[in-house]
Parts: structure tokens; sequence; C-alpha cells
């Protein structure tokens, strides 16, 4: 058994100054005569810079870059500090509670490192962490319950997915998901085909939300992240588009003026070109 650090350990440690350091500056840029901006600010107007810092520091992690990560992080860092400064002032709660709070459940979910108990692996040890985790939270009725709905789309489906398949509920294999791709895209066409060419309908959403929630199953069962999957598409078409974008203008025209028929010739040598250099490679 491992026993945790003891608090007095970390005293005077040179995290323990920058942790303190970092609050007592916050404290000062909230108070009388400090940032007119930061005085400002609540929970709720802090969400979206709070929401673009996580993407940030995702794209740092991408990046490889030490030194990037380390200054995304510390944006993201802020945020946490940003927001226990302002419970505090509001008598909610404080920085050292929310630091107790995740360090108190590290060791109750751990107790496989900090107790006695046993296991095998690491999918032994997720099955653990479930299980105390639903002990815990008595109040969640839905085995959907923890999903949150802000979540993006893509990652929302595949985290609903992963939840309902603890209790069964999914494709025995990748041939399930497969197959029930194909027959959502039938009903999209089948949906479409009577509309056209004015196709859209709330049917027709609806079908290719389904198409959609389908598309993320069979990315799963392929053990697959969807969202890396769509963002490495993203990257993909604007990567070529720019290549296309350069083409056109090399050429001396605008895209706006050229025919389809032109640009899609400018998209196959791209990707004609593309191809070529990866084999290379």
């Amino acid at each position: 058994m491992t026993e945790p650090l003891p608090d007095s350990r970390q005293m005077g440690s040179p995290d323990a100054r920058a942790i303190d350091r970092l609050l007592g500056l916050m404290e000062q840029l909230r108070a009388p005569g400090g940032c007119p901006w930061d005085r400002e600010q609540t929970p709720a107007t802090l969400k979206p810079q709070m929401l673009e810092e996580c993407y940030e520091v995702l794209e740092a992690i991408d990046s490889g870059s030490p030194i990037h990560l380390t200054e995304e992080l510390g944006d993201l860092l802020l945020h946490v500090v940003f927001q226990a400064q302002i419970a505090r002032e509001a008598g909610d709660f404080t920085f050292a509670d929310v630091a107790t709070g995740i360090a108190d459940k590290l060791v109750r979910r751990h107790p496989h490192v900090f107790g006695e108990e046993k296991v095998a692996d690491a999918t032994a040890t997720i099955a653990l962490w479930d299980e105390l985790k639903k002990a815990e939270k008595p109040e969640r009725e839905s085995v959907l319950d923890g999903v949150p709905r802000t979540l993006p789309a893509l990652m929302r489906a595949e985290a609903l997915q992963k939840k309902a398949r603890k209790v069964g509920f999914d494709w025995p294999d990748v041939r399930g998901a497969l197959d029930k791709v194909t027959e959502e895209i039938n009903e999209v066409r089948a949906e479409i085909e009577p509309h056209l060419p004015q196709a859209s309908s709330p049917a027709l959403a609806e079908e290719i939300g389904d198409l959609l929630f389908s598309i993320v199953n069979l990315s799963r069962h392929l053990h697959l992240a969807p969202e890396d999957l769509l963002t490495a598409a993203n990257d993909k078409f604007a990567r070529r588009f720019r290549a296309v974008e350069e083409r056109i203008k090399a050429q001396g025209k605008e895209m706006k003026a050229c025919k389809l028929e032109e640009l899609d010739a400018a998209w196959n040598e791209v990707k004609a070109a593309e191809t070529a250099s990866k084999r290379k490679e």
C-alpha cells in the first residue's frame, strides 16, 4: 500500500510557492483598484474563454512542443484559479477546497494504490473506478447520466455509446455497426428522393443525424476516435483546398470565376500529387 504524501511534505516547495504566488496575483487583480476587466467577470462570462483554453491545450499537445504546452496549461490553470477566486469572494468555496476535493477523490478512487484492493490490469482498474463512481453518485438514475450535454456532438455521441455498451446495449462486433451505417444511408436516400430538388425537411435532418450517430458507432467499434478522424479530414480538406487556390491563382484566375469542372480538375491534380508524394515516403 502506498501512503498519500502528507501536506506538510509539500510546504515550502517550489510548486507550493508558485501556486501561492498565482493565487495572490489573482486576488489582487480582483481586488478594489485591480484590473477593471477581471473585476467584471463572472463564472458565466468566463465560460467561452475557458473552453477555448481547453482546445488550445489539446493543440499544444499535438504540437509536441513542451514550451507551447507549458504556456497553454498555465492559461488553463489561470481559469481554474479565476473561478475559485470568484467563488471565494462569494463565500462558496476556495481553491484549497478544489485541490483538496480532487486529491481526496484520487485517493478514494485508487484503493488499489492507497488501500488494500487488488486489480489485475488497466481494464480492471477502469471497472473498479466505475463501480466506486457509481456508489458515490446514487442520484444518477440512468447509465447515461454524467455525460455533459455541452460536449462537442461527436464526442458526446461516442461517450453515450460507451456508456450504453457497459450495460450490453451495443453491437457484438463491427459488422453490426457497419450494417447500421448502410441502413441509415438508405433511409437518408429514401427521404431525399421524393423531395428533390428541394430536399430539406425535418425528417431528413433527423435521418442525417442518425447517420452521423451510426458513423460514430462504426468508428468506436474500430477503436478510432471520431473527433480525431473528422479533425484529420478537416485538415486534409483545408490543405488541399489551399493548394487548389494556389493553382488557380497561378493561372491568373479567381476561383469564383471558374467553372466547377475546372475546380474539380485542380482538386484531382492536388489529390494525385499528394498521393504520389506519400508513396515516395
